[in-house]
């Protein structure tokens, strides 16, 4: 396991290839906020969207305060699971250039292949730190389709993000996967000695 410190977005695809499953990372630069809706708009809408390359996405519906000045405040902003409304990560790494992806539980298998082929990573994040990650948000510096509220397209300014961990990488490797093959074996294991 070795840590890292990534600066999002990324410019240099190498940048993601450096990562491995298991590896430690810390994240600045800018995170972009995303959720069921905004991607239905995208993908079953057909509404297209500029400034993902080499963007990060995160799982969420942030708690926010609008301010007199039409800012958004923080309030809470933490992370949601990816695999209850995941699409396949191919469109948004093929038609937008995303390169990373970041949510609880982890996304299914089927999202390896697409990711490997793609030179895309799923960071894993650990469930409840909202309020440790709200104060890694520095500012929320664009909101984006503002009547999709909370499910908006976000854009956050970060520092020291994280830690995150490498749950999938561009190598074709799965925390996951690795952890449910783990499993199904020990489960024969107890059955046999049942």
């Amino acid at each position: 396991m070795a840590n890292h410190t990534v600066t999002f977005p990324i410019t240099d695809p190498q940048e993601i290839l450096k990562l491995r499953a298991g590896d430690e990372v810390t994240v600045q630069g800018h995170i972009i906020g995303i959720r069921d809706r905004t991607q239905i708009r995208i993908f079953d809408q057909g509404v297209g969207r500029d400034g993902l390359s080499g963007a990060f996405l995160l799982h969420t519906a942030p708690g926010v305060r609008k301010l007199e000045s039409g800012k958004y405040e923080k309030v809470c902003i933490g992370t949601t699971t990816s695999g209850a409304w995941c699409v396949s990560p191919r469109p948004l790494g093929r038609q937008y250039g995303v390169r990373a992806i970041c949510g609880k539980g982890g996304f299914p298998d089927e999202a390896i292949a697409p990711m490997h082929e793609l030179g895309m990573v799923y960071f894993a994040i650990v469930g409840g730190a909202a309020a440790l990650e709200t104060t890694q948000i520095e500012e929320i510096e664009e909101v984006m389709w503002e009547e999709l509220m909370p499910e908006c397209l976000w854009k956050f300014r970060v520092k020291d993000f994280g830690p995150l961990t490498v749950g999938i990488d561009a190598h074709g490797n799965s925390l996951y996967h690795d952890v449910q093959t783990a499993a199904q074996e020990k489960l024969k294991e107890i059955y046999a000695r049942l």
